[in-house]
């Protein structure tokens, strides 16, 4: 297998994709706890929103079968449209696509629920599409440790990059000295880095 040259993720380049965190499906998950999944989830949302990122929201059959996109998720996006769908496959959907190709980004993260196909198969599609696909897999999650493994590999396998949604938001960052630094640190919730940072200044370090 070729080694690809690494191109950092920006604030350029970026958008973020949340697939289906819905109530009805948050029930099944069981690879994290609801309140860690849902705490690395809207982490990642406020960070994005701190680094301006753009993001397309989406759910799948919220009136019929999994409910809506759970509170604080909706919270912390005020004012995002978020797109309800019957496919599968979000890419599938002729609004979430336009959604996606509006944002002019050639880096996209996904996080879904679940792993292995709410953010797997789009994240796939989008590889397939020629463009570079990334999943927070803390900010995902699925029903069954077979299913998250299978899923991880399938991901691996089809050219995803896979890795955690606060080491994705912190490469986006780039420099701890951009003006943004402590509210992003803020949204990831790690409140130690800007305490350890208003120490120094107190100091005069």
């Amino acid at each position: 297998m070729t080694a690809r040259v690494y191109e950092p993720l920006t604030a350029e380049n970026a958008a973020l994709v949340l697939v289906d965190h819905q109530v009805g499906l948050m029930t099944g998950v069981r690879d994290y706890s609801t309140g860690e999944l849902k705490h690395n989830v809207v982490a990642l949302a406020r960070a994005a929103k701190a680094l301006s990122l753009p993001l397309v929201v989406t759910t799948t059959a919220r009136d019929s079968m999994w409910g809506p996109t759970f509170p604080e998720l909706v919270d912390a996006l005020p004012g995002i449209e978020i797109i309800d769908r019957s496919s599968v496959n979000a890419y599938d959907d002729a609004r979430v696509a336009r959604a996606i190709e509006a944002t002019g980004r050639k880096k996209l993260i996904f996080a879904g629920i679940s792993l292995e196909v709410c953010a797997a198969f789009p994240a796939m599609t989008a590889v397939a599409r020629g463009l570079d696909a990334y999943v927070a897999v803390d900010a995902s999650g699925t029903f069954s440790e077979t299913k998250r493994q299978a899923g991880l590999l399938r991901m691996a396998q089809a050219g995803v990059v896979l890795s955690d949604y606060a080491t994705l938001m912190v490469e986006i960052l780039g420099d701890n000295g951009r003006p943004e630094a402590a509210v992003v640190y803020e949204a990831l919730d790690m409140p130690w880095a800007t305490l350890v940072g208003q120490i120094a200044t107190a100091l005069g370090k």
